[in-house]
């Protein structure tokens, strides 16, 4: 640009000529600039805003996935994302079951806070969430697939047809990608963030394959009892993986063919474990650690991994500040891991932290726990309590939805000790448990009593006792049917 400059020779009406130009130049390059950054969107000096594309599997434990340690399943189409993008070895959430978590995701808010602390309960109808965080900042916000959080009012998103949005649904319903295709490509001069929210993993295992993972070929990891049915519901089990990471290579070639996919951060995660004993439904490592690869096209160095720690609560503080969001500490539980994808830190919080309400599920049975990524601290707050899941323990009607091979476990817990080893960790458990991730990723060592583990036991302890008094946590009270009963109807008796 060519700046005009006055000389002494210049006339007064030269000079009110060339300031009016410059005035006019000015006020169309502040036009041009508010019609790019609307009021409530701000533009990064250093990259442009992106879209964003998050695609969850349903109970799928981690470290099933070959980009974590799984020896068995298949998935081509994640580890291609693994290979672009960003691993993190240390994501958790904070409650191993459907809805909780996603509520966490979505608002990133604690269970308490959001309050939702159970399954098929609700979360405080005043709490704000992505949809209306991002949408300030001239964002689209959809989600496409299993919704299960409520109430609509603190989740208003954007319903997106083409995935079934029925987890036990039998068999799954094929997924239809024009409504998906329609809302990436729908807008090029305003970013987009949309959720697939897929179905699979979720039982009843019917979807994909099951030839393709003959029981008698297969590894079976350490917390899982080894009789022929188990075998063969693993087996199932991994071809809905592979079903699943389908889906997700499909999803893929759609932002692909909408010419969207170098201006897209994509996040996968793999959710809470499997609906095995010692996964979903519990606060052990292979419930509440989550596999989380994210992929940002050049920002996020490719084919590498990062041991930070990160909680679900930590997404949304992170997409509002790549949005260009200024900080609201106050507004979140979790806090941005930016510096993290985009390489500037290789830490990013110090402790994760998890609960557990049984009810409706079972009996109540709470537990609370903490992470500082290597040492895993649990607490059963009424462990002289027997542990008891329906869905896994149980049978309803004809069973569909229940694998039988707990009755298996059962049967063969005589003849087999390793079995009944397997059923005592589940049902029968200390009032404290302490395991080193590093070492024992499974749990199957507690090291509760080690005493050169003295101070990290009581570290975590502490820090623990600390995290629920801030939310307001009552521990064994959020337990109990009355407590669910009344978050249901909107009438939360504690939190903050």
């Amino acid at each position: 640009m060519v700046l005009l400059a006055s000389s002494p020779q210049s006339s007064p009406r030269r000079l009110v000529s060339m300031h009016f130009a410059l005035r006019t130049i000015a006020i169309a390059c502040l036009l041009f600039a508010f019609q790019l950054f609307p009021i409530g969107m701000e533009a990064s000096a250093d990259t442009p805003r992106p879209n964003v594309l998050i695609v969850m599997a349903d109970d799928c434990t981690y470290n099933d996935l070959p980009m974590y340690g799984g020896e068995n399943a298949k998935t081509p189409h994640l580890e291609e994302l693994a290979n672009q993008g960003l691993t993190f070895d240390r994501a958790f959430l904070a409650e191993a079951i459907c809805q909780p978590c996603r509520a966490e995701l979505y608002s990133g808010l604690y269970p308490m806070r959001n309050g939702c602390n159970w399954n098929h309960s609700a979360s405080r109808g005043d709490i704000e969430s992505m949809p209306q965080h991002l949408s300030r900042h001239g964002y689209r916000v959809g989600l496409a697939g299993k919704v299960h959080v409520s109430p609509r009012s603190a989740f208003p998103f954007e319903v997106v047809d083409g995935c079934d949005k029925n987890c036990v649904r039998n068999p799954t319903r094929p997924m239809q990608l024009d409504s998906i295709r329609e809302f990436m490509d729908r807008d090029d001069a305003q970013p987009f963030c949309l959720v697939v929210a897929l179905v699979e993993p979720h039982v009843p295992w019917v979807m994909g394959d099951a030839s393709a993972y003959p029981p008698g070929k297969l590894k079976l990891p350490p917390n899982i009892g080894d009789t022929p049915e188990t075998r063969s519901a693993f087996g199932r089990y991994l071809a809905e993986i592979t079903y699943m990471d389908g889906q997700f290579g499909q999803i893929m070639s759609e932002l692909d063919a909408v010419g969207k996919t170098d201006e897209t951060m994509v996040l996968f995660t793999s959710e809470q474990g499997s609906q095995f004993p010692g996964n979903k439904w519990t606060n052990y490592n292979t419930g509440v650690h989550t596999g989380l690869i994210v992929k940002w096209p050049g920002v996020v160095a490719a084919g590498t991994r990062t041991d930070a720690l990160v909680q679900y609560a930590d997404v949304l503080p992170t997409l509002m500040d790549i949005a260009g969001a200024e900080p609201r500490p106050e507004a979140f539980d979790g806090s941005s891991f930016a510096g993290v994808l985009r390489g500037e830190s290789d830490a990013h919080r110090e402790y994760a932290y998890g609960t557990h309400n049984n009810v409706p599920e079972g009996p109540p049975y709470p537990i609370r726990s903490i992470t500082d990524g290597r040492y895993h601290y649990i607490r059963n707050l009424q462990n002289e309590n027997l542990y008891i899941e329906k869905h896994l323990m149980g049978i309803k009607g004809k069973g569909e939805l229940n694998n039988k091979y707990w009755q298996t476990w059962v049967y063969q817990s005589f003849e087999q000790p390793e079995v009944l080893r397997l059923i005592q960790r589940y049902q029968l458990r200390p009032e404290q448990e302490l395991y080193d991730l590093a070492s024992d990723p499974y749990e199957m060592n507690n090291l509760i009593e080690d005493s050169s583990l003295t101070g990290v036991r009581q570290e975590l302890s502490e820090e623990l006792d600390r995290w629920m008094k801030s939310q307001g946590d009552p521990g064994s009270e959020q337990d109990t049917v009355e407590t669910h009963r009344a978050a249901k109807n909107g009438e939360h008796r504690f939190g903050i």
